[in-house]
């Protein structure tokens, strides 16, 4: 930036000034929107759109200037995106507007604008989110303006320049301006704001504090206490990157200081991490979303994910006690002051005091939004609790601005998502799709839901985990649900390898972000996350065969309490079979058996399941008498 030209550093300064007062526009309609008074929905989104394309551009602007990259060219670019992006708003305003006072039919003079609309999103979507994003809205458009002249399925019966318009901009139920839209600015929103407001206020350092103590007396130590943080952390910030930023910096370089190898310490907070948005009681945004488009309540969404998410990170947790096992670490002092302060019981506060407040909202009636915004009001007010807050007031502002701009930015992604929802709808190859899957897996349920998650990890792979939510529900759900499956389970089986997909290789999203924290090796941590996460594959499985783990549709007390304690039971088995250590090295015969035995207690069959229940006891029952042996043998020789 100080070797730019007086003219760029000018332009680039009211570029930043002008995406301040965007996030806080933003802000504040967001916060009006969610607690005070509803907002035209076609001015609410146009509003929306127009103000993340300046806070986009700014973004976008600043990460070039950081990399000295900044010219002239480049600033009349943005200039043209902007002006560009406002000229097709209003198109799509004013359009809307005539067709609710008069019969208005969408003309080939519209189509011009709204091209330069979906130009427009589609590259702030590249650059904001890469290349995997911008792929899949430009799929969408092409889709539509050749893909009658594909072969087979792929082929439709085509669409003019005035029909792609029509069905990727000027429609408020699919497209860019779609329902999805809607749902991300009334109700996603304000979690965003919410989320990066708890982080700024001290919550997020208090939060660590509280896991350390409460895992010091383990063998992990450090390790569990990254677990426990991102859990809680992750289902506040919704994001895998964030999350892993937010507790990884401090956690990682303790892991290593306990004695586990670099790419276990990375492979471990980004496993952690990823699983913060399968964690109630916020759970990200993609939950939110799940709500609206399944009509189930949030409050049941919530309820539902509990136990899957708990088999999670109890498998974490399995997982590391398996692992500092392997490496002879023991239970140790923390080398850092897990003394528990007056001022960390007093911010305790800030994160029980609104989390309390969401809860109690849904229960007692009130919208997801409602909810949020009172959680934001009681946050903003516990917040001078904090001394460093009171230090520093304007850690709150910036907090505020950087959640607005976290929700622009996501905004962007979601307008690739409605050109993807607009083109499958119109053309109706979802459910093509779906008839394909339906003649892969024959009769059987268990191949159905293999080729489903295959998909889904490959249509989710190197995407946040909302929009690749978004993209398997919309290509994957029919298919699903014509199994048999219930909505909320097929919606939930989707939305698991949605997160899973940031932890396979090789675009292992969440791996790459905590790598360099450990210094260690990129693809062997994607690979460590791979391994450590395993069980994130199999709980889906376990949910759709057993419905009665969500709860919240089907529930017998005793049905429940089985599967839930052959489910922890399968994990521990299958961690120890991974690692190839319990109590002791396992050999190559005991990991095969293992992994077969922790797959057969989840067999709906009885007569399959309480034979691997009674032979995995047996297995444990033998190590642990083998561990002592092999323990006292050591003792004697010494």
């Amino acid at each position: 930036m100080s070797d730019a030209t007086p003219l760029v550093r000018v332009a680039v300064r009211l570029f930043s000034v002008a995406s301040v007062a965007a996030s806080f526009v933003l802000g504040i309609i967001t916060l009006y929107s969610s607690g005070v008074g509803l907002i035209d929905p076609k001015l609410h989104r146009a509003i929306g759109f127009a103000l993340a394309l300046i806070i986009a551009v700014a973004v976008s602007q600043k990460r070039r200037t950081d990399q000295g990259k900044s010219t002239p060219l480049y600033l009349a670019i943005d200039a043209a995106l902007v002006v560009a992006g406002l000229w097709s708003i209003w198109s799509f305003l004013f359009v809307q507007t005539e067709m609710e006072t008069a019969l208005y039919d969408v003309t080939t003079r519209d189509a011009l604008p709204a091209l330069a609309g979906l130009v427009v999103f589609l590259e702030l979507c590249r650059r904001l989110w890469g290349w995997g994003l911008f792929a899949v809205g430009t799929f969408g458009v092409l889709y539509l303006l050749f893909g009658q002249d594909l072969p087979g399925i792929m082929a439709h019966s085509g669409f003019s320049l005035k029909e792609v318009a029509e069905a990727l901009w000027y429609n408020t139920n699919k497209g860019v301006f779609g329902s999805i839209t809607n749902i991300v600015l009334s109700t996603v929103f304000i979690f965003i704001i919410f989320g990066v407001l708890l982080e700024g206020t001290g919550a997020g350092d208090t939060l660590l504090k509280f896991a350390f103590l409460a895992t010091r007396r383990t063998r992990g130590g450090p390790a569990h206490a990254a677990i426990l943080a991102s859990s809680l952390f992750g289902t506040m910030s919704g994001s895998t990157v964030a999350n892993i930023v937010g507790t990884g910096t401090f956690t990682i370089p303790m892991i290593k200081k306990r004695g586990f190898s670099p790419t276990f310490a990375a492979g471990i907070e980004a496993t952690a991490s990823s699983g913060g948005q399968i964690m109630p009681p916020i759970m990200g945004a993609a939950a939110l979303v799940m709500a609206d488009l399944t009509g189930v309540g949030y409050l049941n969404i919530i309820i539902a994910a509990l136990f899957p998410a708990l088999f999670y990170y109890f498998s974490l947790f399995s997982a590391v006690t398996v692992e500092a096992r392997r490496q002879g670490i023991d239970v140790q002092e923390m080398t850092v002051d897990d003394h528990i302060t007056r001022t960390d019981m007093i911010n305790s506060v800030l994160f029980a005091g609104p989390i309390l407040v969401v809860i109690g909202s849904l229960l007692f009636g009130l919208s997801t939004s409602a909810a949020g915004f009172y959680a934001v009001v009681v946050l903003l007010g516990l917040s001078v609790i904090n001394p460093e807050v009171r230090g520093d007031p304007a850690r709150i502002w910036r907090s505020f601005l950087k959640g607005a701009e976290a929700g622009a930015t996501l905004l962007i992604a979601i307008a690739a998502i409605g050109i993807l929802v607009g083109s499958l709808d119109s053309t109706g190859l979802g459910l093509k799709l779906a008839n394909i899957i339906a003649s892969i897996r024959g009769e059987s349920l268990f191949s159905a839901l293999l080729v489903a998650m295959a998909g889904a990890l490959i249509l989710g792979m190197g995407m946040p985990t909302l929009p690749a939510y978004l993209i398997i529900i919309l290509v994957m759900g029919p298919a699903i649900q014509a199994l048999g499956v219930s909505m909320l389970t097929a919606h939930m089986f989707v939305f698991y390898y949605g997160v899973a997909s940031s932890l396979t290789p090789p675009v292992a999203i969440a791996a790459y972000a905590a790598a360099p924290i450990a210094r260690a090796n990129p693809l062997m941590t994607a690979f460590m996350s791979f391994r450590l996460g395993m069980a994130k594959f199999i709980i889906p499985f376990v949910f759709a065969f057993y419905p009665t783990i969500l709860i919240v549709e089907e529930f017998s007390l005793l049905p429940f309490l089985w599967i839930v304690a052959r489910t922890c039971f399968c994990i521990w088995l299958f961690s120890s079979a991974l690692s190839g250590f319990d109590r002791r090295k396992l050999s190559v015969p005991e990991i095969v058996i293992r992994f077969v035995t922790a797959f057969a207690c989840l067999v709906t069959d009885p007569m399959f399941h309480l034979p691997a229940v009674a032979l995995g006891l047996a297995l444990v029952a033998f190590d642990v008498r083998a561990g002592r042996s092999a323990a006292m043998k050591t003792e004697a020789t010494q």
